[in-house]
């Protein structure tokens, strides 16, 4: 008998871990119709991403290939209710993605401790929230590992890998000549601020003391809006989860040395007078540990040759960037090597779940994929695409991730915006035979191809989009997709138009909602008997936008562009009825 609370939930599909990855699985899920448990560890949301680390969301490089979905919504958000991207807003937005949500129950401050298994099937996780000193049993069909540290791993036996394999395994072009268990490290990240007047540092007794010639190629400016010190990097000649302790010691102790380097190093001193420490972190950023073994491991040369898969559901385009295991010891070498990789590059449905537990799934960067290939999926752009698969898929589920219709998957992620390589969304049947009219005819089929990243109608505020139906029709729905600057065009440039900062600078530009994004707009909708029903919609923030319609007899569906968020045009790409 435990003197603490005990409480048993009862949901569809548990999901372990809230970085970007679980949430965005949680959410996925919720709204494909689960209940759904979201459990982390953390008192935020967001992982790496949160307040508590502090690394930019990167993901996939080049034109066209932006990630959609559900981190597209977040990122609209915040730069609705963030433009000065304050990490306490960041953290309230990652909050309310899941919050908002009735069918989530969130877990915060919950560490996940044991777990009952029948045959090969997770039944039950028991969980311990220490705020509220309560015990949770969560039992569920289904179970998400979006832990990054694979913690669900040993507690039901599931195979995983755990460091760097052989080159000659699975004949891959950079690695180990033979299997270890070195990996990336864990960082600690710094933010200055800049201020108009001098500020000082004074050291603590225990930081390390760093010299110029101990910083091959690790020379901070403190004016660069990309510096965040990533390459205060530790630990990966151990083990990142059991010596997660002292690595945090070690890397504490090189932080507050680097910041003493920055502010009272002679060859430093004056060019960063003004900068003070804004805020340094506690909560080191692990790059790697264990990795779940699926039904199919993802190598460099799936990368590398750009590999087709049937059941892709996911893509990356991240360079497949290896760090040192030496990290910031390794002296005299580079901090990481970028090893190319195509953008986008795709990733199968099936590094997506466990092996040998039937109903357990993985999401971020714990996948089945090797090192090499790791280094290209682990960031957390990707993550967040492989947790919205997983949560739809679960959604999808007839029994275990095995069960699923593949087709039936990619139709939904595509139809939710996620943007798969190499597949076509299919159009409805009500949308294709319809007749199609506007007042700017310039590209307007565009908007029923099935492609939602290019093309698309243009015109100006108060122009109209109609869809005459062959006969009244039953409407249930009304898919639109908006444009929201995916290659960020009109927000103001600091390199990658990243969606929070490092530094704070004096010279900083406020972000804001992409110029681009159609703020407000109508749909009117015509039944049969002629009768005209309006509905309007205001302070839009979303690129992809479904409506319920609900409608017995309707014989045309107008849309009509009534503002932006700053541009003269208005751009739709996609408009659908079903």
């Amino acid at each position: 008998m435990t003197p603490f609370a005990e409480q048993t939930l009862h949901v569809d599909f548990c999901v372990v871990g809230g970085g970007l990855a679980g949430l965005c699985a949680a959410v996925a899920a919720a709204r494909n119709g689960l209940r759904v448990a979201l459990v982390h560890d953390r008192p935020m949301l967001g992982g790496n991403a949160s307040s508590e680390i502090r690394m930019w969301i990167s993901g996939a490089r080049g034109k066209g290939v932006r990630e959609t979905g559900i981190l597209e919504e977040i990122h609209m958000r915040n730069f609705y209710r963030n433009p000065y991207k304050n990490y306490s807003i960041w953290d309230s937005i990652l909050y309310e993605m899941v919050k908002e949500e009735p069918a989530i129950q969130l877990l915060l401050n919950t560490t996940c401790l044991d777990g009952t298994m029948e045959a090969c099937r997770l039944s039950s996780v028991r969980c311990w929230q220490m705020t509220t000193q309560t015990y949770y049993t969560i039992e569920a069909a289904l179970f998400s590992d979006c832990s990054g540290d694979s913690v669900l791993a040993p507690i039901t036996n599931a195979l995983f890998r755990h460091g760097r394999e052989a080159r000659a395994t699975y004949s891959e072009s950079f690695g180990p000549q033979r299997d270890d268990a070195e990996t990336m490290g864990n960082s600690i990240l710094i933010q200055g601020r800049e201020y108009s007047e001098t500020r000082n540092f004074t050291a603590p007794d225990w930081a390390e003391k760093l010299s110029l010639d101990m910083l091959h190629k690790r020379i901070p400016d403190l004016n660069d809006p990309a510096e965040n010190f990533w390459y205060l990097e530790l630990g990966g000649k151990g083990n990142t989860i059991t010596d997660a302790e002292s690595i945090r010691d070690d890397l504490l102790a090189l932080a507050y040395g680097m910041w003493d380097f920055v502010k009272n190093d002679p060859s430093q001193k004056e060019k960063n007078k003004h900068f003070d420490l804004d805020w340094i972190g506690f909560l080191p950023g692990k790059r790697e540990s264990r990795r779940y073994i699926g039904d199919y491991t993802l190598t460099e040369c799936d990368i590398t040759n750009q590999r087709h898969f049937d059941d892709v559901v996911a893509y990356g385009g991240w360079p497949m960037d290896d760090h040192q295991s030496g990290g910031f010891r390794a002296s005299g070498e580079e901090p990481n090597v970028f090893h190319p990789a195509p953008s986008p590059f795709e990733i199968p449905y099936r590094c997506l779940y466990s092996v040998n537990v039937e109903n357990l799934f993985c999401a971020g960067r714990n996948i089945s994929v090797s090192h090499a290939a790791f280094s290209a999926t682990r960031v957390m752009a990707t993550c967040a695409l492989l947790g919205q698969a997983v949560g739809t898929a679960a959604a999808l589920c007839r029994n275990t991730p095995r069960s699923i219709d593949i087709d039936e998957l990619q139709q939904r992620l595509l139809d939710q915006d996620c943007y798969l390589p190499n597949c076509k969304r299919r159009v409805s049947l009500l949308t294709k035979e319809a007749t199609l009219s506007s007042t700017q005819p310039i590209d307007r089929e565009n908007l029923r191809s099935g492609d939602d990243r290019q093309g698309g109608w243009k015109g100006k505020a108060g122009d109209r989009i109609t869809y005459t139906l062959k006969e009244p029709r039953p409407i249930h729905n009304v898919r639109l997709i908006f444009d929201s600057d995916l290659e960020r065009t009109t927000l103001p440039q600091d390199g990658l138009c990243r969606n929070m900062g490092s530094n704070y600078l004096l010279s900083y530009q406020p972000h804001y909602v992409p110029r681009t994004l159609i703020k407000s707009f109508e749909l009117t909708l015509r039944e049969k008997s002629g009768k005209i029903e309006t509905l309007t919609f205001t302070r839009n923030l979303k690129r992809y936008v479904s409506i319920p319609i609900q409608r017995e007899s309707i014989r045309e569906v107008t849309l009509t562009p009534l503002s932006t968020w700053g541009e003269e045009v208005c751009t739709v790409v996609s408009f659908e009825v079903r």
